[in-house]
């Protein structure tokens, strides 16, 4: 697939991509490599890997890190129950031609997203979600699995993988990946969407919202981002918001900072967030001219909400 069908593709599974980004699944694709997104939570890095997933007609395999993540979540574990009822079976009917029974056949195998990606017989899409979040020593496992495509069972052996599947990595940075694991990946940062992109991603997401009233809660998004937050709105947020606006059948941005403070909760998600975008600061972003309205104009937007 060339780099204008992937374009296309991704658009047509419900994804717009920048030109870089497109570039780097494309490469990863064409060299089979695993691709290493990083960026700030909420730029879109997880759902590339569902989109691919569409745009392929591929199976999606998730798997979703954590501290304290181990094999027996990640890759495999032994069927126990299963083996200890075989125990019990062949100590009372001993097979006839008097082999012993295998407890780590492989139909003993509990498959887990990882062994699962590498075993199927279809190429897949394997997202590895928050790789920062896991541990070093996870880390240091996979880096098997992304150099070789293959998983070793130490009572198996080495299970190589029959279809190369796409493997996307997200990281949000919240600690340092290892040199090793770089080296392995094709890596790409993810940024925040210009205004003209995260303008196309939102019509593309909430059709039916009126287009002056995208383009401005977009361009106050974008100013909004510029604060000092905690934890600053991606593009999910910034769809919620909008599609709370959409319901409470605006057209545009109001001219009432106290009806844009009720519903900031779609976007802020901290306490010191919410209280330091107050009124003034929803003013300033909305317009220089808004700038010294006061909460005080928040009367009677109880019962104007109420009526949505």
């Amino acid at each position: 697939m060339d780099l204008g069908k992937i374009n296309q593709g991704l658009k047509r599974a419900g994804y717009i991509p920048d030109q870089g980004l497109a570039s780097a699944l494309w490469l990863a694709q064409a060299l089979q490599r695993p691709l290493l997104l990083e960026g700030d939570a909420g730029v879109g890095k997880t759902s590339i890997a569902a989109a691919s997933a569409r745009m392929e007609g591929r199976q999606l395999i998730r798997l979703q890190c954590y501290e304290g993540l181990d094999l027996q979540q990640a890759v495999y574990e032994w069927n126990y129950s299963r083996q200890l009822l075989e125990i019990q079976r062949s100590g009372a009917n001993k097979p006839a031609d008097g082999k012993a029974f295998d407890l780590f056949d492989r139909s003993f195998l509990l498959e887990r997203p990882l062994l699962r990606a590498i075993s199927a017989t279809q190429p897949v899409v394997l997202l590895i979600d928050e790789i920062d979040r896991a541990d070093e020593t996870f880390e240091a496992f996979l880096l098997e699995v992304l150099a070789d495509f293959q998983i070793t069972v130490p009572e198996l052996g080495t299970i190589t993988a029959t279809s190369i599947p796409l493997v996307v990595l997200t990281s949000n940075g919240t600690r340092e990946l290892s040199d090793a694991l770089r080296r392995r990946c094709l890596y790409h940062y993810v940024e925040y969407p210009t205004l003209a992109r995260e303008i196309e991603i939102v019509k593309l997401s909430l059709p039916e919202a009126e287009t002056r009233l995208v383009e401005e809660a977009v361009a106050f998004v974008h100013k909004l981002r510029k604060e000092d937050l905690h934890k600053v709105p991606g593009i999910a947020e910034t769809l919620d918001w909008i599609r709370a606006l959409h319901k409470l059948d605006l057209r545009g941005l109001p001219d009432d900072p106290a009806l844009i403070l009720q519903t900031l909760g779609c976007m802020l998600k901290t306490r010191n967030d919410r209280w330091q975008v107050a009124a003034e600061t929803v003013g300033k972003l909305l317009g220089g001219e808004r700038a010294g309205v006061t909460i005080g104009v928040a009367a009677g937007l109880t019962d104007r909400l109420a009526q949505v």
